[in-house]
């Protein structure tokens, strides 16, 4: 018999075959996606980790006075005034760091804890610089009295106790010791309590602070008020007018389209200034009223909340249409007809039959505006009173004029939650109307 012909030598079996280019495939897609997911990583996720970390960073003290925060390492406030070491330490810290960047970060960052230890800190670093010594202090053909006087005033010298205390004796009060011994650990909730009108108390609980002091609860229900009249509003306004784009003829309704995208591109900073000129007491809004007998003297339209909403909801209004139009534009319109043919009312077939199915795109809608309306900076700070600046005035502020970057970062990273929570809610709550319609 012939023998049964067999396959060639280096004839590679289907099975492996395929598992080689599915294999390829994948390292194709990999290689097409890197330099996007870099991108994202370097632009987005990294900043955001590096915000978060700010916010209960707490190197400064530790960094600026290292053997200091050391030896305070299990020492009570009640206890008293620290012993010798920890003068002594203290005071090898401020010979070490005078004149350094890091010693006026940790003076400046114990100024935050009580107000004057930055002075106490930089002053009783310079008051312990001693002064130059001669470099022959024995007479001459004097031997024995010469080594003598060479070691004594290295022997006289007063303690580091003394020494510190003779410069400032608030060395000697426990307030100031306990600031040092608070930031002796490289991470603090100090921040993001602050950012929450809260504080630690001497015992570790948690406790409200002076109601002088309490600003920011306030300032977060302000923002999250404002945005959500926003929201309403721009819904309001804006679901008719997506539902007449989404129904008029395409020709018509891209012409119209044009008019709802011409704010994108025009600057915020320009439009905000056009609100100001309109809305001023003897702005084109005012007279156009007085003029009709609406009114018989200006309004006040801007430097308030009126004047903010105004140009908040003129900005973020194309945010909310978008959203709505595409949702609008995928129902089929026969369901509207099969509605009204079965005998059900315009009114009700609109409200049960096209509203649920307009769902999708009004979540979407209000959650984008929402999340952008809590971020707004420039709008209230031109158009607004104080009483109308947001979270993002005060997060500038302590970036540009305080320098107080870990409370920025505090501030950002609760805006952040914030923006977190709300999405996971729109998520839950859109879930099973998609898993619905997938049905």
């Amino acid at each position: 018999m012939q023998a049964a012909e067999q396959p060639p030598a280096d004839a590679t079996p289907l099975k492996r075959q395929l598992r080689l280019a599915e294999r390829r495939k994948k390292l194709t897609s990999m290689a097409l996606v890197l330099p996007v997911a870099v991108l994202l990583f370097v632009a987005f996720l990294w900043p955001i980790g590096a915000l978060l970390k700010r916010g209960i960073d707490n190197r400064e003290v530790m960094d600026g006075l290292p053997l200091t925060t050391s030896a305070l390492k299990g020492w009570k406030a009640d206890a008293g005034t620290p012993g010798e070491p920890v003068f002594d330490a203290l005071a090898a810290d401020l010979d070490a760091g005078r004149g350094t960047p890091k010693l006026a970060a940790a003076a400046k960052r114990l100024n935050v804890e009580q107000s004057g230890l930055r002075s106490l800190v930089m002053k009783t670093a310079s008051g312990l610089q001693a002064p130059a010594e001669p470099a022959d202090t024995a007479p001459a053909g004097d031997g024995a009295a010469g080594a003598a006087s060479a070691v004594t005033p290295d022997a006289a010298r007063p303690a580091a106790r003394d020494r510190i205390l003779a410069i400032d004796e608030r060395w000697g009060q426990s307030e100031v010791w306990q600031a040092i011994a608070s930031n002796a650990s490289p991470y603090t909730p100090r921040y993001l309590l602050a950012a929450l009108d809260r504080e630690q108390a001497a015992d570790g609980s948690l406790q409200r602070v002076e109601s002088d002091q309490a600003v920011f609860v306030d300032v977060f229900a302000r923002t999250f008020w404002m945005s959500g009249i926003v929201t309403l509003v721009c819904l309001l306004l804006g679901f008719p007018l997506a539902y007449v784009l989404a129904t008029l003829p395409a020709r018509i309704s891209n012409v119209l389209m044009i008019f709802v995208l011409l704010p994108f591109w025009t600057s915020v900073l320009v439009r905000v200034a056009a609100w100001i000129v309109l809305l001023q007491g003897g702005g084109l809004v005012n007279q156009a009223l007085m003029l009709s007998g609406v009114i018989s003297e200006p309004l006040q339209l801007v430097f308030n909340r009126t004047g903010v909403y105004i140009a908040m909801i003129h900005i973020l209004l194309p945010f909310m249409v978008l959203p709505l139009y595409s949702v609008m534009k995928g129902i089929p319109p026969v369901y509207m007809r099969a509605a009204l043919s079965m005998g059900c009312k315009p009114f009700a077939a609109f409200w049960k039959v096209y509203a649920p199915q307009c769902m999708p795109g009004v979540l979407a809608g209000g959650l984008l505006t929402f999340i952008l309306g809590m971020g707004y900076y420039i709008t209230p700070a031109l158009l607004g009173s104080p009483g109308e600046q947001m979270v993002s005035y005060f997060i500038a502020f302590f970036t540009n004029e305080t320098l107080n970057w870990s409370m920025a970062a505090a501030l950002s990273s609760v805006l952040l939650a914030a923006t977190l929570v709300l999405y996971v809610f729109y998520a839950r709550f859109n879930r099973p109307r998609q898993q619905r319609g997938a049905r």
